[in-house]
């Protein structure tokens, strides 16, 4: 994880890369987790020989949203920590593309660039930041991203 920052100094780091994540793979039990728990069991997903039969695929593959839901996890091994943020909200997304399907046993990886902060109120920032995960080996991202995230701080933030 990197090491903590003001708001200043993340403001300083608008239109700057800020890192890559690790790798993370996507196995069938994650995806059929996620299938259980969203009650979608699409055969994509759960059922290798149907993908195989019935959707010509070599394996089966993980949910869009499985992909999407990682990136809390992969962008906060990305992003610094601000000094005196108090949390961090999901705010949601400007836009969103599935551009690559993710094969299960695929390893995924999160790439992170800050594209604006603004203050929204006394104490929160709105920071926009775009985002591509990679597939190992890939010639395409499974997605990219612009995000949004509310920060906000205590005082002196």
């Amino acid at each position: 994880m990197p090491d903590p920052v003001t708001i200043e100094d993340l403001q300083g780091m608008v239109g700057q890369h800020v890192g890559k994540s690790d790798w993370v793979t996507i196995d069938q039990k994650m995806i059929s987790d996620f299938a259980d728990v969203t009650i979608d069991h699409q055969f994509i997903h759960v059922d290798p020989e149907r993908a195989r039969n019935e959707a010509g695929m070599d394996s089966t593959i993980a949910h869009g949203f499985l992909t999407l839901s990682l990136l809390s996890y992969l962008n906060a091994q990305i992003l610094p920590p601000v000094q005196n943020r108090t949390m961090t909200l999901n705010y949601g997304m400007n836009k969103l593309r599935f551009l690559t399907p993710v094969a299960v046993d695929s390893r995924v990886r999160s790439s992170v660039t800050l594209d604006a902060i603004k203050a929204k109120s006394a104490g929160q920032y709105l920071v926009q930041f775009s985002t591509e995960v990679e597939i190992e080996g890939g010639n395409k991202p499974a997605l990219v991203a612009e995000q949004l995230a509310l920060y906000v701080f205590s005082e002196g933030g």
